[in-house]
């Protein structure tokens, strides 16, 4: 029997899942569009924000001036670039890397807005305004949690320590404003500070992989070429969720 009789054969008996071989339809071609793994961006963009604005929030420097250097960088730098990483991980079918991103991207555009009108004597600071901004932390810290959660049973270990320390830097936060603490202010600077730590680590293991196109450092996923230094990764691309050719996530 020649290819095409069989073709033909298995199409008739179902097996080729209802395709027309004989109609002459041309066989299906799958085009592959790469692109670099967004959390590199939007991890590297949080890090910087946050350890400069929770590194104010601890006491380690700031003035009644400092909202006016505040606001542009973390406007552009933690919420410009994270958001536009968030959108990219639409691509990248990662779902943890979407809603995260987007969503603390989204708060730092809005955070360097709200201190852009505070440099420029728009809106006046103090208790109204602390309590204000500590109910921003509230649904942030909430979230963060769902997103460490579903960072845990994807079987990331380093990006549920970056959003479990988070949530707890941004309950902190909440309450420390709103109760008008600064000793909870400051703790949640630091508790911060660490988050932003760990979120340069896994975005610096995250570049180093893509580079060197191996394991440089741990990554504390559950895939074993993740963590161990000098593993290259097995496979690249996958068939998953019926699509041929698209790796999911990063």
């Amino acid at each position: 029997m020649s290819t095409m009789d069989e073709r033909r054969s298995r199409a008739s008996a179902g097996l080729d899942g209802g395709h027309d071989w004989d109609r002459g339809f041309a066989a299906p071609r799958v085009v592959l569009q790469p692109i670099a793994a967004p959390s590199i961006l939007g991890l590297f963009g949080f890090a910087g924000a946050t350890f400069i604005v929770a590194a104010q929030m601890a006491g380690w420097y700031g003035n009644p001036t400092t909202a006016v250097y505040l606001a542009p960088f973390a406007a552009f730098f933690g919420g410009l670039a994270q958001f536009t990483a968030g959108m990219w991980a639409y691509r990248a079918r990662d779902g943890i890397a979407t809603a995260m991103h987007g969503m603390w991207g989204a708060f730092w555009l809005a955070y360097g807005l709200l201190f852009l009108l505070v440099a420029t004597g728009q809106i006046e600071t103090g208790r109204t305004f602390d309590t204000a901004l500590g109910m921003w932390f509230v649904p942030l810290a909430a979230i963060t949690a769902s997103g460490a959660a579903a960072a845990l049973l994807e079987g990331n270990l380093g990006v549920t320590a970056v959003l479990g320390v988070l949530a707890v830097g941004a309950a902190l936060a909440a309450w420390g404003l709103m109760q008008g603490s600064t000793r909870v202010e400051h703790a949640a600077g630091y508790v911060f500070v660490a988050a932003a730590v760990l979120a340069w680590y896994a975005a610096t293991a995250m570049m180093l992989k893509a580079a060197a196109g191996r394991t440089v450092l741990p990554l504390f996923k559950t895939e074993r070429e993740a963590n161990v230094p000098g593993e290259h990764p097995t496979h690249p691309i996958e068939l998953s969720w019926g699509e041929p050719g698209v790796k999911m996530g990063q």
